[in-house]
């Protein structure tokens, strides 16, 4: 049995080395396909000609989703805002979980769907959202849904949607980099097909050359590459914010409780779709497949799986 710190200090640890792991493939991931490209279009190797212009793009979107996720998300799934009357034990379950984890309480709303889910989002501490189902809120337990709302004011805390932003603009930069120089790849070969012509003496430099491969193999790989360790720093956060849970409430089994009662409803969640589904608690669209494809699948899924999740926290009982 491991105690609640001890599961954090291991939890940040793995999301540290994944991170770090992260940034230092995304920078090699870079640094090739920007050489690659500019030995393509005649210069030498050296410099990081065209990082620029997708770090523009890809930040400014990332910026924009940023900046105003919490009124896309809410928009997009129809949520309400709760008031005090209504959602009486919505809104005196966050008060006494912000107190216990020494944040402002952030705004909060409510999807009138009866399947039992729930997602937190914002920037930061003072500029959050939390946003319960209907189903949530009747069919779990006052201690149960203290310990999903712990989970969603961890993910608050922790900073989790800051950190996947940078994450998002370093995955797009790798993107729009791979796609920069593939396109300019299949373009150039077009012309060149058609009676254009175009010589750079790098061409002939063996080194360029060897560039240039490297470049194409890290310009096919390194999205997919990029993209499932960014899938994995979000499963790294979801293990630290049930941890976060049992730390606030104390209670790991109602935290096990919970997970195991909104998994086990079967049905799927009305209001979201691809592009919110990985904010929430647990996956709203309730796929059921077989053990070992489930394995396999996860490799591709904002969350953990459920049964995972559930084994850390029986190690804080």
């Amino acid at each position: 049995m491991k105690n609640i710190y001890e599961v954090q200090k291991s939890n940040k640890i793995k999301s540290t080395i994944v991170v770090v792991f992260f940034a230092l493939f995304v920078a090699l991931a870079v640094y090739v396909i920007s050489q690659a490209f500019g030995i393509y279009l005649g210069y030498e190797p050296g410099g990081l000609g065209f990082v620029g212009i997708a770090l523009i793009i890809s930040g400014v979107s990332t910026y924009v989703s940023y900046y105003f996720s919490d009124r896309i998300v809410l928009g997009i799934s129809g949520a309400r805002k709760a008031n005090t009357q209504e959602d009486r034990l919505f809104t005196s379950v966050v008060e006494n979980i912000c107190l216990g984890a020494g944040i402002p309480r952030p705004k909060l709303y409510v999807i009138e769907d009866t399947a039992p889910n729930a997602f937190a989002t914002g920037r930061d501490p003072k500029n959050a959202v939390v946003c319960a189902t209907t189903g949530l809120l009747t069919k779990l337990t006052r201690t149960e849904l203290e310990a999903v709302m712990a989970h969603e004011i961890s993910h608050i805390r922790n900073y989790d949607i800051r950190l996947m932003s940078v994450v998002s603009v370093m995955v797009g930069l790798v993107a729009l980099l791979a796609d920069f120089f593939l396109r300019a790849r299949f373009f150039g070969n077009h012309m060149e097909s058609g009676g254009g012509k175009r010589s750079s003496s790098s061409k002939d430099n063996q080194l360029g050359t060897i560039i240039m491969i490297v470049g194409i193999l890290f310009a096919l790989l390194s999205p997919l590459v990029a993209k499932l360790i960014q899938l994995s720093i979000s499963r790294r956060r979801e293990f630290m914010a049930d941890a976060g849970s049992v730390s606030i409430t104390r209670q790991p089994s109602a935290m096990i409780s919970a997970l195991k009662k909104i998994s086990s409803d079967t049905e799927a969640l009305e209001a979201a779709n691809k592009a919110t589904a990985h904010l929430y608690i647990i996956n709203p669209f309730k796929q059921k497949t077989g053990r070992a494809a489930e394995k396999f699948s996860s490799l591709f899924n904002t969350h953990p799986l459920i049964a995972d999740r559930i084994s850390t926290l029986q190690k804080m009982m």
